[in-house]
């Protein structure tokens, strides 16, 4: 259910997907770019022109379906459908890249019947390598008849965007909005490249809810600011982050827009949709065995804590420690001083779960067998209290394990 308010803002759908919301079908088949058979293109399809808003990666090195993708949102806000490939990235792949990633755009939007503007496309998988077009352009053909708005169907799409991940990732919500229900649903892949301001991810988000482009866009930001921008598993940032969102407005309600009595609720369910992705990213980063979320309180801002969260989740020795169920406060405090941002270093409180190591900057006997004990649990959570501020952040990663170098010493082979 939502949270915050005496009345949930959301409720979660234990069945939905992201052909839910009304309006939308997914398809997802395997075409050849994998070595295994996977499926490896799939594709979402909008029955109507649905309202549009894109977030990418901060990385300068920009994959070539991201500029197709950009080129195609900004041509008016609206997408009817978006094609996306596993197994190649398609970055740095120069000009040939971005020619195969906009006849991937014409040629899908050929086959459905649509302009091609209103096509998006998302590529995940090695970098530098080009596309096997043969591939591509025999799936695409495939992929009408494989169109459903069944579960089936969102599973075969959820499964067509898997690298290294070892677990599909979607979620929904209902939100009343108007007296009348609205969906929203959202799929991702991410396991490893992933490091706060848009990581290795793709996220895919469909409503019914009626919203335009630049309204859709801005709670799309705030929410990702929260979420996916909150969430490290190694540090690096891809090149090919996309998270894309598309409103059928089937669902008839007034246009959501500034001062609409259920902007909030609609708002809280997006957000909920993105932090579900987003941690369930963070839990299968490649290698993890565990979830780790860093609640910081206390700060000067709201920015300073996200700062310091970051810093924390992200720290290799802090993981590292995790990973070895060792209580090892030390790195904790190290990584909140080196964050950059205002702390006093006499009135820092860190726990472990309920287990408390630090206070007022002092450590504090606790009983080591038991922080062992909740260490080796599947999730763990740092609390950190700076006492300074009203600021706080919540962040998520995973510890560092050796399947983590064993993955990505041979990603390529």
């Amino acid at each position: 259910m939502g949270q915050g308010n005496s009345t949930p803002a959301y409720t979660v759908v234990p069945e939905g997907s992201i052909t839910t919301p009304k309006g939308f079908k997914a398809a997802g088949l395997h075409c050849g770019l994998k070595k295994t058979t996977r499926h490896d293109l799939g594709a979402i399809v909008c029955e109507v022109p649905a309202a549009a808003a894109g977030v990418y990666t901060t990385n300068v090195f920009q994959a070539a379906p991201i500029l197709v993708t950009k080129d195609s949102i900004g041509a008016g806000g609206v997408l009817r459908a978006l094609v996306v490939n596993s197994g190649n990235a398609n970055a740095c792949t120069g000009k040939q890249g971005e020619a195969d990633a906009y006849e991937m755009r014409s040629k899908f939007a050929e086959t459905i019947g649509v302009p091609a503007e209103h096509v998006a496309v998302a590529s995940t998988g090695v970098i530098g390598e080009l596309l096997k077009m043969d591939c591509v352009r025999g799936g695409i053909a495939e992929l009408p008849a494989r169109l459903g708005s069944t579960y089936e169907a969102a599973d075969d799409f959820c499964q067509a965007i898997l690298t290294t991940d070892l677990v599909k990732k979607e979620v929904c919500v209902s939100v009343t909005v108007d007296g009348r229900t609205v969906h929203i649903a959202g799929a991702s892949k991410g396991s490893g490249m992933i490091h706060p301001n848009m990581a290795t991810m793709l996220g895919f988000v469909t409503t019914d809810a009626a919203i335009g482009s630049e309204t859709l866009h801005k709670l799309l930001r705030q929410a990702t600011d929260l979420t996916f921008n909150m969430i490290t598993v190694d540090g690096d940032t891809s090149t090919n982050d996309m998270l894309v969102a598309m409103a059928s407005g089937l669902a008839e309600n007034q246009e959501l827009q500034e001062g609409h009595p259920d902007l909030a609720a609609f708002a809280a369910g997006l957000r909920y949709v993105c932090e579900v992705l987003a941690k369930a990213i963070a839990r299968d980063g490649e290698g993890a065995t565990k979830l780790v979320e860093v609640q910081v309180r206390g700060a000067v801002s709201d920015e300073a804590a996200q700062a310091i969260a970051k810093t924390v989740i992200g720290s290799s020795l802090v993981k590292s420690a995790v990973f070895g169920a060792d209580a090892n406060w030390g790195r904790i405090i190290a990584a909140i001083g080196r964050a950059g941002q205002p702390v006093n270093p006499e009135t820092v409180d860190i726990r472990l779960g309920d287990i408390v190591t630090l206070t007022q900057s002092r450590p504090v006997v606790f009983d080591e067998e038991a922080a062992l004990v909740y260490l080796k649990g599947d999730t763990v959570v740092i609390h950190v209290d700076l006492n300074m501020g009203e600021g706080t952040a919540t962040g998520w990663g995973c510890d560092l394990t050796y399947d983590y170098v064993r993955i990505n010493a041979a990603y390529r082979t």
